[in-house]
């Protein structure tokens, strides 16, 4: 009798391996092929942009849903419109000497419009922020487009300026990542 259940459960055991094995062998890693960062805010002599196409981006695809999500930029890869004064700025109110990503990440990503939740650390401080995203599926890859407004106080940053005059606490970070 005892043999039999052993059996039994050993063969209920292969069962589930050869079931689950498929599942675990179609997740599909993905990574950045594009990215395209949009940073803009105000001031009260004229609004801003920066820009960048630098990051990487990875997750595992599972279904509709992409897993282990990280997205990382390199803060000196941010470019802005009006020149290295600003750039310099930017750079010391994100604190890019001590940390020079910015981060991302979440534990699931679904496909579809959703809001995504995770972690973003910028400038040394974490929080866990919520934003909404649509992920659309393009043949063997993924458009993933987000947008958000940020304010730099709550991560600790001071408001860069010039000649005492600052910029807005308020800024919108918009990404578009294409992922094969």
């Amino acid at each position: 009798m005892k043999m039999k259940t052993i059996t039994n459960l050993m063969s209920i055991g292969l069962v589930l391996g050869f079931a689950l094995l498929p599942q675990l062998s179609n997740a599909q890693k993905i990574t950045q092929k594009t990215t395209n960062i949009k940073i803009t805010g105000t001031s009260p002599m004229h609004d801003w942009e920066m820009t960048g196409s630098t990051a990487t981006f990875v997750g595992t695809v599972a279904g509709s849903t992409i897993n282990n999500v990280t997205f990382i930029v390199p803060v000196k890869t941010i470019k802005a419109e009006k020149g290295k004064t600003m750039e310099k700025k930017a750079y010391d109110a994100l604190k890019a000497d001590k940390t020079p990503n910015i981060t991302f990440s979440a534990p699931t990503l679904s496909v579809g419009k959703s809001n995504i939740t995770g972690k973003l650390t910028i400038a040394g401080v974490s929080k866990n922020v919520s934003f909404p995203v649509n992920v659309a599926k393009k043949g063997n890859g993924y458009v993933i487009d987000g947008s958000e407004s940020i304010k730099l106080s709550e991560f600790g940053m001071d408001r860069p300026g010039f000649m005492g005059i600052k910029t807005g606490d308020v800024v919108t970070v918009k990404v578009n990542i294409v992922a094969e």
